[in-house]
């Protein structure tokens, strides 16, 4: 297998992981981010109100979209950050840098690394992410039978009625989103994993241990949504939005729904939800990097 192959199926391995962690706090993330101001108290409103109404299998409504969705995206992002970490370190070791095979890259360019495998992650991610939240957010009390029976029914009805562009509603926000949060997100865990070799001198990175790999993608993952909340609401609020105002489309773009947002409920919309993310983040990104990092060793081993 070729290195990029095994970029690609180790990715796929850690967003499966993300998946199977993360969905059931997602889904509560989700409601509160998109409910009008004062449905819910809280966390435990939500999620209590989820249990109560709609069953336990509710917490993974949705699911089969990012189960293959966010697979394909994590495979995406970690064989983009794994290809340009490569061009860098070529590049470090021409010019005599980066010590042995020129692999310790600076801040910059592991940054720099990130926003790409942000943008090339966006594309997929922006639909499945639509796709996921239009299912999450689907009301089992609507009239039969519901607006989407299931995740082709949803992209069928949604291109037919708006198009290429109503699959991809939100692209914009979204973009923004993956180049800043990953950015940071592969820049805190790299530079961790930097750290515990230089004070094990002679450690490979083959030998961090899975505790570390889960701390340091549990330390990631809380750089990453620091970063993002504010733009993953709106992000949120568009793509539950309507498609024309003739189907209650309330803003008329992400600058729109920011003033919008800003102005009919405060700067407190802007973190709601929050709570929900902050518990999730560290299992989800800690599986996330565990999967990545001991399927990588796996597949480098034959």
């Amino acid at each position: 297998m070729s290195k990029t192959v095994k970029d690609l199926t180790a990715g796929t391995a850690g967003g499966i992981a993300q998946v199977l962690v993360g969905q059931p706090f997602d889904i509560v993330k989700v409601r509160m981010q998109t409910s009008a101001k004062g449905t819910y108290s809280g966390m435990v409103h939500c999620a209590t109100g989820i249990l109560r109404n709609e069953g336990p299998l509710a917490f993974y409504k949705g699911t089969l979209t990012p189960l293959l969705g966010i697979g394909v995206c994590v495979s995406i992002q970690f064989g983009a950050l794994e290809y340009t970490k490569r061009i860098f370190a070529a590049r470090n070791l021409a010019n005599g840098t980066g010590g042995t095979g020129g692999a310790t890259l600076t801040g910059a360019q592991i940054f720099a690394a990130g926003v790409l495998a942000g943008l090339a992650n966006g594309f997929v991610s922006g639909p499945v992410e639509h796709i996921r939240i239009r299912l999450q957010t689907q009301s089992p009390t609507s009239p039969p039978p519901a607006p989407y029976a299931g995740p082709l029914s949803a992209i069928r009805k949604i291109h037919a009625a708006h198009g290429l562009a109503g699959v991809f509603k939100g692209q914009n926000v979204t973009f923004v989103r993956e180049a800043a949060g990953y950015g940071v997100y592969f820049l805190a865990y790299e530079k961790l994993v930097q750290r515990e070799l230089r004070l094990h001198p002679g450690m490979k990175r083959e030998e961090l241990s899975p505790a570390k790999a889960v701390l340091f993608g549990a330390a990631a993952g809380y750089a990453l949504w620091a970063i993002i909340y504010p733009i993953d609401m709106i992000k949120s609020r568009m793509q539950t939005d309507g498609f024309t105002p003739a189907t209650g489309q309330k803003y008329k773009s992400a600058i729109d729904c920011v003033r919008t947002v800003w102005r009919t409920e405060g700067v407190a919309a802007f973190t709601r939800g929050l709570t929900p993310t902050l518990i999730r983040s560290p299992f989800a990104n800690g599986a996330t990097f565990l999967g990545f990092e001991m399927a990588s060793r796996v597949l480098n081993s034959w």
